[in-house]
């Protein structure tokens, strides 16, 4: 019987060996910001065909992908945040893949175009409660933004200098669900991703500046956040997921990172 378990030992790894990798090479496993699932999704299928290891993508939010990784769960956290000062404490540390406006949307038949940092403060807190202060219709604004924890929603909040004041009609559980809500809504107002937004939203310009890889790049457009892969300071990386590490670095990863909207760090 030894005999038998040991000639099926070597088999496994003669078989193991002809193609190339270990067990541990064959996928990349990440998790968190729901924002980031279009870049992340596109560099996974090109990292899996220029190399055979798979990478897979779990949205739960950039709170929960940061404590994934932190526990073990995940080789990378994806965050559409930069880390906190505590969680660099606890051995994190953040490779910033690209950086995201976020916009600022309306129903497409919302005649408002532009706002202020400002008037979107006072939207937020509820200081201004009807489109008609801000040029629009006679009619009371529906504020909607994302969940506790969420990556978008502390980006925003940070930039506008909201953080636990604002008086939220709805808070959604992803950018997907906030698109929805928003574009079935003419007097509702949210933030998304710039990447994410689709034709049922409009995103409004920001003090006349208007939301794009020019203007994210540039700096004019202020509502932005970074992209950020998240890993453990002490930890080695697996195999797989230092390859993919490298793979984001390449030409080819930038330009599928600027194809999916977003503006590659490096």
């Amino acid at each position: 019987m030894k005999k038998i378990i040991s000639l099926l030992t070597v088999a496994i790894l003669i078989v193991t060996m002809l193609a190339g990798c270990t067990p541990e090479e064959k996928s990349v496993s990440t998790d968190g910001s729901t924002s980031m699932s279009k870049v992340i999704g596109a560099l996974g299928e090109a990292f899996e065909q220029e190399s055979g290891i798979a990478l897979t993508y779990n949205a739960t939010g950039s709170g929960s992908g940061i404590e994934a990784v932190s526990a073990g769960r995940c080789d990378i956290g994806l965050s559409s945040r930069a880390l906190k000062a505590e969680e660099e404490a606890n051995g994190l540390e953040a490779t910033v893949l690209a950086y995201d406006g976020i916009a600022i949307i309306v129903h497409p038949d919302n005649p408002v175009k532009d706002l202020d940092l400002e008037k979107i403060a006072k939207i937020y807190k509820g200081e201004i409660k009807n489109w008609k202060d801000v040029g629009g219709k006679d009619a009371e604004i529906v504020v909607i933004g994302r969940e506790a924890g969420s990556g978008t929603r502390d980006g925003f909040e940070s930039i506008t200098d909201t953080k636990d004041s604002c008086d939220y009609r709805q808070e959604l559980t992803s950018t997907g669900d906030v698109i929805t809500t928003v574009g079935s809504n003419p007097d509702a107002i949210g933030y998304a991703s710039l990447a994410s937004v689709k034709d049922s939203v409009r995103a409004l310009t920001v003090g006349g500046i208007e939301p794009s890889e020019a203007t994210i790049k540039d700096g004019t457009y202020v509502v932005q956040r970074p992209f950020v892969l998240v890993t453990k300071k002490d930890a080695k990386l697996s195999k797989s997921a230092q390859k993919f590490f490298e793979f984001i670095k390449t030409d080819a990863a930038k330009e599928i990172i600027s194809e999916t909207g977003v503006v590659p760090a490096n």
